[in-house]
């Protein structure tokens, strides 16, 4: 057996044993702790092939699962590939074609609604096919660059001779698997951030526009590991943050960004939304940035599993948790203040409809409300909805 044909077999094998309980990297990653025998050349490819397979979501499903492992990588590859061309060398001279000329040259039954799961719960603010096709090619990294610091993020990258490529005066577009943390001090110098989740400061604009308060009393209420905060924190003057998300170990990692960031006063708590109010004794917000939990379905080039793995059933059950959650974060709102509602999900239940529930249940005045769209820029697509408290 051929060392090719071998890599096949080793993928078809792990694919067969993940149950998408958990991210298919961490998955993977026991696996080869497990099994020794894989070198790091192997890992690497094994590991590219397996990612490969599953951006076909359910396409091609009558292929058998070895053709489907060499259709996923022609298709999802760039550049020529050893694999194809032991393989397929047929496949493999035409690597660098466009997905469209891909598809004809596979001259198979394709779908586009196959690739993405629940298509038809999708936003019809988004290109469906379009949107689909996306999930062949991996998103690029991108960086926000800090205040100040362009030049000097400027000079490091080039003078490192990293590829990169300026989407915007700040915003910086790599290759996935470039190693940024060993040129620059990331959160001081730059941020990861993905493009779509930068352009949420256009809504953040919005509001700095419309507000003359000073300080501005802002609250990241799902904040994770603290991005949005400290683009916040970067975009808005004199600001006065509180954060809080439900799990402890996800804010000592903000802690530690903050940190690098130099935002030193701030307000942190762990609290359950879903279950809690934030019962603040001193004032109200003129400002609550909600980046609720959601599907992910906007983010899924990154962690394509889900393409296959995805239940319908959790657009619902996310559509509901972010309903409870608005209902608990709104009466720390001042009137007239502001709600930023945000979603990585491509899903209307999720989105537009939580804004019309916020709109007709809190009596709130929609400022904008948009799909941030990166399918055309190797990023993710995101939803962003500024909505005003009404007196």
């Amino acid at each position: 057996m051929s060392r090719y044909h071998s890599y096949l077999l080793s993928s078809a094998k792990i694919i067969s044993s993940f149950d998408g309980a958990e991210p298919f990297s961490a998955f993977i990653k026991r696996y080869f702790s497990a099994y020794k025998k894989f070198g790091s050349k192997d890992r690497k490819m094994v590991t590219h092939i397996c990612f490969c397979y599953f951006r076909l979501g359910s396409s091609f499903a009558t292929s058998a699962v070895e053709e489907r492992l060499l259709i996923g990588l022609f298709l999802c590859s760039s550049t020529s590939n050893e694999v194809l061309q032991n393989l397929k060398p047929q496949w493999n001279e035409q690597v660098h074609v466009s997905i469209h000329e891909k598809l004809k040259i596979l001259a198979l039954p394709f779908f586009a609604t196959e690739v993405f799961p629940s298509s038809n719960e999708l936003s019809k603010e988004l290109t469906a096919d379009e949107f689909a096709l996306s999930h062949f090619t991996q998103p690029d990294l991108f960086l926000r660059i800090r205040p100040g610091q362009k030049d000097k993020v400027l000079t490091l990258l080039k003078t490192a001779a990293l590829e990169f490529k300026m989407l915007n005066e700040v915003c910086m577009a790599l290759p996935n698997t470039t190693k940024v943390e060993e040129i620059i001090k990331l959160n001081k110098e730059a941020v990861v951030q993905d493009y779509s989740s930068q352009r949420v400061g256009e809504l953040l604009h919005l509001f700095s526009n419309n507000s003359q308060q000073s300080p501005l009393h802002v609250w990241d209420c799902c904040a994770a590991s603290g991005g949005k905060s400290i683009m916040a924190y970067d975009l808005l003057p004199n600001i006065e943050l509180t954060v809080s998300d439900i799990r402890d170990a996800i804010l000592v990692n903000l802690q530690k960004r903050f940190a690098e960031a130099g935002i030193k006063k701030y307000n942190s708590l762990v609290l359950d939304l879903s279950i809690e109010q934030y019962k603040r004794a001193v004032h109200s917000f003129q400002l609550i940035i909600a980046d609720v939990p959601c599907t992910g379905s906007g983010t899924w080039g990154r962690t394509p599993e889900n393409l296959s793995f995805f239940k319908k059933s959790k657009i619902e059950e996310y559509a509901l948790l972010q309903k409870k959650m608005i209902q608990n974060v709104v009466p720390s709102l001042q009137q007239n203040g502001y709600l930023l509602y945000i979603t990585c999900s491509v899903f209307e239940k999720e989105n537009e409809e939580v804004v019309a529930f916020i709109q007709k249940e809190f009596r709130f005045q929609l400022i904008e409300m948009k799909y941030l769209k990166g399918y055309g820029v190797k990023a993710d697509t995101m939803f962003a909805a500024l909505l005003r408290k009404s007196a």
